[in-house]
């Protein structure tokens, strides 16, 4: 990645909360610059700079993934618990919260294949689910033996990708959630029962890109 394509891709996620992550949150990162461009980036500066269509949208999903366990690292004390970690990196999803629907969808989905045969792989939110779990137990447990990490890192991260699901549909009740799970460890593999919403909601932000499109399904 370039230089120029790095600074509009940080200029881009403050824009998110109102823009999604789309095109045009790129496209307008432009007017952001120290020196800014009088005029948005034209649709093929998008393109050239992050990708073609959705490229791009996943090309500033990532980043915005790598920010925020950017700020959990930056933001960590030194008596921050696992789940003073893990509540804070919910909380970094408060802003975007209504946009991440469609977010995971085109993490899960294969710009392979033509609509409506859209494949729904897990696999992305799942590594997403791992990173987290790798840097919150780095940022708790720093101390611990490789093969207790080891084990350790699964279990969080099967907790967090839980309560992530669960925050989507009810947000205020995240937290607490996450404290019953992380109480209850033990519990967590019935939780991911919840995997069942994310297929909903992937589902649900795909036909509302495709209805936004033209194309009916």
């Amino acid at each position: 990645m370039t230089t120029t394509s790095a600074k509009l891709l940080k200029l881009a996620l403050p824009l998110i909360k109102t823009h999604g992550f789309t095109r045009e949150a790129l496209s307008l990162s432009a007017l952001s610059l120290p020196t800014p461009l009088a005029n948005p980036l034209p649709d093929a500066s998008v393109t050239a700079l992050f990708g073609p269509g959705d490229d791009a949208c996943r090309t500033l999903v990532h980043a915005w993934l790598d920010d925020a366990r950017r700020r959990m690292k930056e933001e960590a004390t030194e008596k921050m618990g696992m789940g003073d970690v893990l509540k804070a990196r919910l909380k970094s999803n408060e802003p975007v919260l209504e946009h991440l629907p469609e977010a995971f969808a085109l993490l899960a989905s294969s710009p392979l294949l033509p609509l409506p045969l859209l494949p729904v792989d897990p696999a992305p939110i799942i590594k997403h689910a791992a990173q987290v779990s790798n840097q919150a137990c780095w940022i708790a447990h720093s101390d611990a033996r490789e093969s207790s990490w080891y084990t350790r890192r699964a279990t969080i991260s099967a907790i967090y990708l839980a309560a992530e699901l669960h925050q989507l549909t009810s947000p205020k009740t995240a937290p607490a959630f996450l404290d019953s799970l992380l109480e209850n460890a033990e519990h967590a593999g019935k939780a991911l029962d919840e995997t069942a919403l994310f297929a909903s909601y992937v589902w649900k932000s795909w036909r509302g890109i495709v209805r936004s499109s033209g194309v009916l399904v």
